[in-house]
C-alpha cells in the first residue's frame, strides 16, 4: 500500500469509527454538560478522539513495515501515545486523580524519550546542549506541558483538530523543502487521522475530543518534534513555532492565574481564544484563525530557522512576541 493509499484509508477509518463512537457515548451517557466554565451550550457526547488513537497506531505500524519509520521510533510513539490514550480514557469515564495522571504522563513521556535514543543535540543562542542530565527531565517537562496544554485548549468546537492539521501541513512543508520527505510520513499520517474526527468535530462539533484524544494528540505531537531533532536540531525549534499558538496561550494562561493566586488545577474559561469565542459569538472564526496564523504566520517563521538559518530560540522569540500581545490582548488568564 502506498502512502497515500494509507492516508485516505486512515482518514475515512477515522471519520466511521468517529460515528460510532458517537453512538456509544450518546448510549452510554457520555456528555459534556455544559456548565459555568464552559464553552459550549447544548450537551454534547465526548470521546471522538479515541477515533484518532485507534488509526492513528495500526498505521503507523504499516509505516514501520514500508520503511518510513524505524522500528524505535513506531515503538516509542505508538507506546507512548498509548499509554497517555488509556489514561485519558479512563479519566473521561471516571475521574483520575492528578497525581496519577501525572505519573503516568510523565511515564509516558520518559518513555518517549528514551525510544527515541534520548537527548537529542539542541542549540540555543549557538551554544550546543548535549547534556542529557540537563535535557532529559527538561524534554520531559516540556513533553507532559505540551500533552497537558493540548487539553486545555480543546475548549472550543475544532480548535484542537484543526491545529493538529495545521501543524502537521506546516512541518511537512518544512521537511520537504529542507530534503528530508521521509520525515513527512508520520505527520501527514497523524493529520489524515485527526481529518476523520475532524469532520464530526468542526463548528458546530457533533461530538468533542475527550482527554483520551487531546493528551495522544499533544504528546504524539511532541513526539514527532523530537523525531525531527534527531535530524536536526533546527526541525525541533520549527515544531516549537507551529506549535506556538497552544502553546503561547496556555502558557500565558497559566502565569497570569498563577500571579492572581488562582487554583490553576481548577476548570475555566479564561484562556485568549475562548475570550475571543465569546466576542466572536460563535467558535468557527477563531478556530480558522488558529489555522491561517500557524500557516501564514508560524510557517514562514520556521521557514527562516531552517531554510535561512535563523537562530532555533531567536526565530522563536519572534513568532511568539505577538502571539503574546494576542493573548494579552483577548486577556488571557483574566475572569470574565
Amino acid at each position: 500500500m502506498t502512502v497515500a493509499w494509507l492516508l485516505i484509508v486512515v482518514a475515512i477509518a477515522s471519520f466511521l469509527l468517529t460515528a460510532v463512537l458517537r453512538r456509544y457515548a450518546l448510549a452510554r451517557s457520555l456528555m459534556d454538560i455544559p456548565n459555568a466554565r464552559s464553552s459550549h451550550t447544548v450537551p454534547t457526547p465526548r470521546g471522538g478522539g479515541v477515533a484518532i488513537v485507534l488509526t492513528f497506531l495500526p498505521a503507523l505500524l504499516v509505516l514501520w513495515q514500508q520503511g518510513w519509520v524505524t522500528g524505535a521510533e513506531a515503538l516509542a510513539l505508538g507506546g507512548a501515545g498509548l499509554l497517555v490514550a488509556i489514561v485519558g480514557f479512563i479519566d473521561d469515564h471516571r475521574h483520575v486523580p492528578a497525581r496519577w495522571r501525572l505519573l503516568g504522563h510523565f511515564a509516558a513521556a520518559l518513555g518517549l524519550l528514551l525510544g527515541l535514543g534520548g537527548a537529542p543535540l539542541l542549540t540555543v543562542a549557538g551554544i550546543s546542549l548535549s547534556s542529557a542530565g540537563i535535557l532529559l527531565p527538561l524534554l520531559a517537562v516540556y513533553l507532559v506541558w505540551l500533552l497537558n496544554l493540548y487539553n486545555f485548549m480543546d475548549g472550543i468546537d475544532g480548535i484542537a483538530g484543526l491545529e493538529a492539521v495545521a501543524a502537521c501541513a506546516a512541518m511537512c512543508v518544512v521537511y520537504a523543502v529542507g530534503g528530508h520527505v521521509h520525515a513527512m510520513a508520520a505527520p501527514l499520517l497523524l493529520a489524515a487521522a485527526v481529518l476523520g474526527f475532524l469532520v464530526w468535530n468542526f463548528p458546530p462539533a457533533k461530538i468533542f475530543m475527550g482527554d483520551a484524544g487531546s493528551g495522544f494528540l499533544g504528546l504524539t505531537l511532541g513526539g514527532l518534534s523530537l523525531q525531527g531533532a534527531w535530524l536536526h536540531g533546527d526541525y525541533f525549534w520549527a515544531w516549537v513555532i507551529v506549535l506556538g499558538f497552544f502553546i503561547v496561550d496556555a502558557t500565558v494562561t497559566l502565569l497570569r492565574r498563577l500571579m492572581a493566586g488562582e487554583k490553576v488545577y481548577e476548570a475555566h474559561r479564561s484562556h485568549a481564544y475562548q475570550h475571543a469565542a465569546r466576542r466572536a459569538g460563535r467558535h468557527l472564526p477563531v478556530t480558522l484563525c488558529a489555522g491561517a496564523l500557524t500557516l501564514c504566520w508560524l510557517l514562514p517563521v520556521a521557514l527562516c530557522v531552517t531554510w535561512l538559518g535563523l537562530d532555533g530560540a531567536l526565530g522563536t522569540l519572534i513568532a511568539y512576541v505577538p502571539l503574546v500581545m494576542l493573548a494579552l490582548k483577548f486577556r488571557a488568564g483574566r475572569a470574565e
